[in-house]
């Protein structure tokens, strides 16, 4: 059977009560996985390509996928000709023309509009306040996210890791009700603990150990690359799972 390897590292994190546990793994193969949501959250609108088959796989079981993008995509280019806001616009149509081609409807697709490059720059309290305000009104079964790193700091490129760890923290504030708490009194959202976690990577594979079968959705993968600035790349898929600590927040050793 031909496999295709989405160049990425997913790790998946279940939540437990407390204490550090043995490595966990999903009650199903993701290949199961029906009516879930799924909440991918990348710095730039092409972060979700490495994780192309396996949206696409998830969307077709009957699962909800959702791109939340922190950054607009302004900065990317070498072409004198191109203003921030034409390529914005740009880089947006790309991305809602990929997610159409996975079948994920456009309304899924949420851009926060930081500048791109720049995002560890933001106020920090700013972006994770508005990511968590997303957690709490899509309540996702499920958040992808750019790996943080496991026994250490893993090395990403600036926006990049500043997206890694923006999502994590957003994770943990999210749950506690009187963190941001006018998200709740106010908007009539609610606290909520996200269950599991999948985090992925460009470039270093060693923490994966769950390989994702998206034979059958290779087309679907082929027809993005034309839609956005990211290779296909042939093999598996595969995904780490590593548990949380206690009262929800993640070890790193």
């Amino acid at each position: 059977m031909t496999r295709i390897l989405l160049a990425g590292l997913v790790v998946l994190v279940s939540v437990l009560a407390a204490g550090q546990q043995p490595e966990q793994k999903p009650e199903a193969p993701m290949e199961k996985w029906t009516g879930k949501t799924i909440m991918l959250i990348g710095a730039h609108a092409d972060d979700d390509a490495i994780s192309h088959g396996t949206l696409a796989m998830l969307q077709a079981h009957g699962n909800q996928v959702y791109v939340v993008t922190l950054t607009s995509g302004n900065v990317g280019t070498q072409d004198p000709n191109l203003s921030r806001t034409q390529l914005a616009q740009i880089r947006r149509q790309e991305e809602l023309a990929a997610l159409a081609e996975l079948g994920i409807p456009g309304e899924h697709y949420i851009n926060l509009g930081y500048d791109d490059g720049l995002l560890e720059f933001e106020d920090r309290k700013a972006v994770v306040e508005n990511l968590v305000r997303w957690i709490r009104k899509l309540r996702p079964d499920v958040l992808m996210a750019w790996d943080p790193g496991k026994n250490y700091q893993r090395w990403h490129k600036s926006d990049h890791r500043a997206a890694a760890y923006l999502s994590a923290d957003a994770a943990r504030a999210a749950m506690w009700r009187l963190l941001f708490e006018g998200q709740i009194t106010q908007e009539g959202l609610k606290e909520y603990m996200i269950p599991e976690y999948l985090f992925y990577n460009d470039y270093d594979h060693q923490d994966e150990n769950i390989w994702v079968d998206i034979s059958d959705f290779v087309k679907e993968k082929g027809k993005c690359r034309g839609k956005v600035c990211q290779p296909v790349r042939a093999g598996l898929e595969q995904l780490q799972s590593q548990p949380l600590g206690s009262r929800g927040e993640a070890n790193e050793g």
